[in-house]
């Protein structure tokens, strides 16, 4: 054992990688850590210097490492969250939902349903705010864009990509990913995937969907399934379509069927999966959405 793995185990505290300094005693260093790969100690720049070429083939490993294991940790939830009214998770498919610009929260069908059966009016079952025409709701969702909310600017960017505007698209969309939506991460990479708004860039939207798949993105992470197995990477490929399916994405589940013929995934990894992935869908179910979906609202 190295004196650096030693160090870590906390026997005699963490030491210079380089110069074997230790941190404690005496000395009283506060060494520096590398910020890349956070398994390594230096007391001094100079030493940092003359460590980096023994160092750099293990930084890199253990970065791929820590950057996997964030990546293919399962998240709670997808990144849609919860309905802020009946706070059950709302539905993958965002045409479930209803946002509502004068305060840009995201609530589900469900909920926007049972308000008006209950004489709602049409007003906003957040917030309260009176309904609004197509102008209106237009200055609320600007209201609320110049406020730098990212769910508002995201919608914006939606917008635009509808009506064929690409790149103003892309300048609203990046806003919002800066202020952390996945959403926005997740067009971002579509963006780049097909050079619309932007030139097409394989490092760059991986990043994206990488960045809205840690969030719980089931379509950015379905996405990089794809990508996966294109590169001939399957087991890293199931990995992802097994976490989209325990979030309640049916794409992800159906690929696994195949993935199970081909001998990709066994039999209890897809029962267990399945479960999971039964047990989400469960989670997102109530009376009221039902009633919502029977009723076409």
């Amino acid at each position: 054992m190295s004196i650096v793995a030693v160090a870590e185990a906390g026997a005699i505290g963490f030491v210079c990688a380089n110069c074997g300094t230790p941190e404690v005693g005496k000395n009283k260093l506060e060494l520096e850590e590398c910020t890349a790969c956070q398994s390594v100690r230096y007391c001094g720049d100079k030493c940092r210097e003359e460590h980096q070429e023994l160092h750099n083939e293990m930084c890199e490993k253990r970065q791929a490492e820590m950057h996997d294991k964030q990546l293919f940790t399962q998240p709670e939830g997808t990144h849609r969250g919860e309905c802020p009214l009946c706070f059950l998770p709302l539905p993958i498919d965002a045409d479930k939902s209803t946002f509502h610009p004068c305060c840009s929260q995201i609530v589900c069908r469900g909920c926007d349903c049972a308000n008006r059966k209950s004489g709602g009016g049409g007003r906003c079952p957040f917030c309260r705010e009176p309904a609004a025409d197509g102008d209106e709701t237009q200055k609320r969702l600007m209201k609320r864009v110049k406020a730098k909310d990212p769910i508002a600017l995201k919608e914006m960017g939606v917008k635009l990509y509808n009506e064929g505007d690409y790149d103003t698209s892309f300048e609203y969309c990046t806003k919002a990913a800066e202020l952390g939506d996945l959403d926005a991460h997740y067009g971002l990479g579509c963006m780049y995937w097909m050079g619309e708004g932007v030139q097409k860039d394989e490092e760059k939207y991986v990043y994206h969907w990488e960045k809205a798949a840690i969030g719980g993105h089931p379509d950015a992470r379905n996405n990089l399934a794809f990508i996966e197995a294109e590169n001939g990477n399957i087991q890293r490929s199931v990995k992802h379509l097994i976490i989209a399916a325990n979030l309640g994405y049916e794409k992800s589940m159906k690929a696994l069927w195949g993935h199970y013929s081909d001998g990709d995934i066994t039999k209890e990894e897809l029962e267990a999966t399945l479960r999971s992935h039964q047990a989400a869908l469960d989670e997102m179910k109530s009376p009221e959405r039902d009633a919502a979906e029977a009723a076409a609202f």
